[in-house]
């Protein structure tokens, strides 16, 4: 596994010790597309990050160096060994979307809980977010789960998806 050594942009601590969500650049083409190399049939599971499941070496280059230079997108690193990745998307601010992933290895050990979380303080904190939104593919049971236990709520049922709603408060701890 590729280990992280660069200067850090923007770093958020998480409650799980190890656990931290560092911005994501283009120095992370080589870890990122380690990742994603073992993770395509995981992320292809519900029909979702496609292109991520058709990734070349070339298309992690481009697709890193696009990312917005604001700082919200972060890749979950566990004892400096890239895990994940949490993106808070600026639809129309103060809302944000939400989208995430982890590893298959890491699922279900509650790291995408503390993530999200840290992620959400993030948002409402720095960003002065006011409402988060996920979509959810049908059958994607654990992300329904997630979004639940942070208090997400459903609020729509589209044809493959599903909606997820929180609204931030000021003065809410997560």
């Amino acid at each position: 596994m590729h280990r992280r050594v660069r200067a850090v942009t923007l770093h958020l601590s998480t409650a799980v010790t190890g656990l931290s969500l560092i911005q994501l650049t283009s120095a992370d083409v080589a870890v990122y597309y380690e990742l994603v190399d073992r993770n395509r049939e995981h992320l292809s599971k519900h029909g979702d990050y496609q292109s991520e499941c058709e990734a070349t070496p070339q298309w992690v280059v481009d697709h890193l160096a696009a990312l917005p230079v604001t700082g919200h997108c972060f890749g979950m690193w566990l004892d400096g060994g890239l895990i994940g990745r949490v993106d808070l998307v600026p639809v129309d601010p103060p809302r944000y979307g939400f989208g995430y992933w982890v590893d298959h290895g890491h699922s279900r050990r509650g790291l995408m809980t503390s993530a999200y979380a840290s992620a959400l303080r993030h948002a409402r904190d720095d960003l002065q977010a006011t409402d988060v939104f996920a979509g959810v593919t049908h059958g994607n049971d654990g992300s329904v789960a997630l979004l639940r236990r942070l208090g997400f709520e459903r609020i729509a049922q589209l044809d493959d998806y599903d909606r997820f709603q929180l609204t931030l408060a000021a003065d809410e701890p997560r």
